[in-house]
């Protein structure tokens, strides 16, 4: 099921893009809202249970990392959104 907002709906629209796809976000948003939002899932598991939406969502454990152009390897639950970022879910080593 997709993330739904419910509140704060007035807050101004950004872009980005999301594996090569236009996406869209709200000002504020963490890229994990944001991809949340656009697209209902983070990444597939590794072990074959399904789809991953993020774990501790505070930036504490591994389980959110995304690909930024420019920034490389971010948490996705600690880095907020601006306009214009190319972000890939593709795993990434460090």
């Amino acid at each position: 099921m997709r993330l739904q907002r419910l509140a704060e709906t007035d807050r101004p629209a950004l872009s980005f893009m999301l594996d090569g796809a236009p996406a869209a976000a709200l000002e504020g948003d963490t890229l994990l809202t944001a991809i949340l939002a656009q697209d209902g899932h983070l990444r597939a598991s590794e072990f074959g249970d399904g789809l991953r939406a993020g774990f501790c969502l505070m930036g504490a454990c591994q389980d959110c990392w995304v690909n930024v152009e420019g920034l490389g390897r971010v948490r996705a639950c600690t880095t907020e959104i601006t306009e214009g970022l190319r972000v890939s879910r593709r795993m990434v080593q460090p």
